[in-house]
């Protein structure tokens, strides 16, 4: 990992592998987000190679021969971390380090080290360490070759632990507590969560690509004074505010940790507790870059990330942020045109925010009514989408029937007309 102490002097070489059916321009994004994501770690990319390549190689992901070119290339620019665009195997960072004699780091590793050094909440720091043990795990074996000295002593067979197995054990022991720890979070979390739901108020979450522009929209709409800086993760800390509609509607907008591409799976896995806020809540506001040039492929990060944490299908307003910084006002036209119900904001001057605020209170709307609806236990898979998309505020049974008393959206109102009784 990038040492925090020695962000200045840490010179950084991007390495990039162009495969069979990733476009040219796919990987140049990519890789214009691993100089961002390196900016954010404290490290200052000195070059970037790039090889064209059909799959991986076992030994060095990329060839022997660019795998030699780059460790020549660090003595050349005087690098200190080669940085790659993807996952790599335990064999293969071993062999790169070996080779070029620098510290090697993925992707992923990458977005571990900007995590942990942005972590404020004891929560935050809890589900990064988690996330950092989790990826370490299997990558023992790069760090120790020696084996422990046989224990003595009456009742000792075979030659002990090495010292991988110690640590492997230490590390499963630490998972094991950090995860304990994390249920207690989880626990507090939905205490708090129940105290806001007895209010009965909508809760609204921010979703987007990370440096979208959703704290500096929280901030426009309440005030919430969070941290708000050009930089990819600038916040990880979910962070819940009380908005005022201007028809008298209370609702609840939290602010929740950014998305991105390849975004790693233990960073989803550890973060759930704070993720959870996406899966509960009763509508998403996907804030979207409009001034990014492949803001639709950030669009189609953010919504892979929704099906993971199984909160696809709820509903959703689209707002595309930024709009100021879009040079052609008819793009800003025709992307409004093609998704009918999205706003398009500037977080940054408030152009846009009235007409946010209007749709968002016909949003809401239909959440002050409370339907009851009568589904037969059977129906499970119905009961399970009732309390995926929906408010669901109470559930009580009678014999094979569950009464449920929950808020729909109005576009998904039809899919449960069957079991809807009243308006209560």
């Amino acid at each position: 990992m990038i040492d925090p102490q020695r962000r200045i002097a840490e010179r950084a070489i991007l390495v990039g592998l162009e495969q069979q059916g990733l476009s040219h321009w796919d990987l140049e994004d990519s890789l214009a987000e691993l100089k961002q994501l390196a900016a954010s770690a404290g490290a200052q990319v000195v070059d970037t190679v790039v090889q064209k390549m059909e799959k991986p190689t076992a030994p060095y992901y990329i060839g022997k021969g660019k795998a030699e070119e780059i460790a020549r290339l660090c003595e050349t620019k005087q690098a200190t971390s080669v940085i790659f665009d993807d996952e790599l195997s335990p064999a293969q960072g071993r062999n790169l380090e070996e080779l070029t004699s620098r510290k090697v780091l993925d992707r992923t590793q990458l977005i571990l080290d900007i995590f942990a050094q942005r972590a404020r909440t004891k929560e935050g720091r809890l589900q990064i360490e988690l996330a950092q043990l989790q990826y370490l795990l299997p990558r023992l074996t790069r760090m120790w070759t020696h084996l422990s000295r046989q224990s003595g002593g009456i009742g000792t067979r075979g030659p002990g632990e090495t010292q991988l197995e110690v640590d492997r054990r230490r590390v499963q022991e630490r998972i094991s507590r950090l995860e304990r720890d994390l249920k207690d979070v989880r626990r507090n979390r939905t205490v708090q969560r129940e105290g806001r739901l007895r209010h009965n108020w909508p809760l609204a979450s921010l979703v987007g690509y990370t440096n979208a522009g959703k704290s500096s929209l929280l901030n426009r709409l309440t005030g919430a004074g969070l941290l708000a800086e050009d930089k990819l993760f600038a916040t990880l800390d979910p962070t819940t505010r009380q908005f005022i509609l201007p028809s008298r509607q209370k609702m609840l907008l939290t602010d929740t940790v950014g998305f991105i591409r390849k975004l790693p799976h233990t960073v989803i896995e550890s973060f759930k507790a704070t993720l959870e806020e996406v899966v509960l809540a009763d509508l998403l506001l996907h804030v979207v870059d409009l001034s990014h040039p492949y803001f639709h492929e950030q669009m189609a990060a953010v919504d892979a990330t929704i099906r993971e944490l199984n909160a696809q299908g709820k509903q959703t307003l689209l707002i595309f942020n930024k709009i100021d910084a879009v040079t052609d006002p008819a793009i800003v036209r025709q992307t409004l045109a093609h998704y009918p119900g999205s706003v398009g904001v500037s977080a940054r001057t408030g152009e846009g925010i009235d007409t946010l605020i209007d749709e968002l209170t016909i949003r809401l709307r239909a959440w002050r009514m409370r339907v009851e609806f009568h589904v037969p236990i059977s129906e499970s898979a119905a009961l399970a989408e009732l309390h995926r998309i929906g408010h669901v505020l109470s559930v009580r049974y009678d014999e094979d029937i569950a009464v449920v008393t929950a808020h729909v959206p109005p576009e998904a109102k039809s899919r449960f007309a069957a079991f809807e009784l009243a308006a209560v």
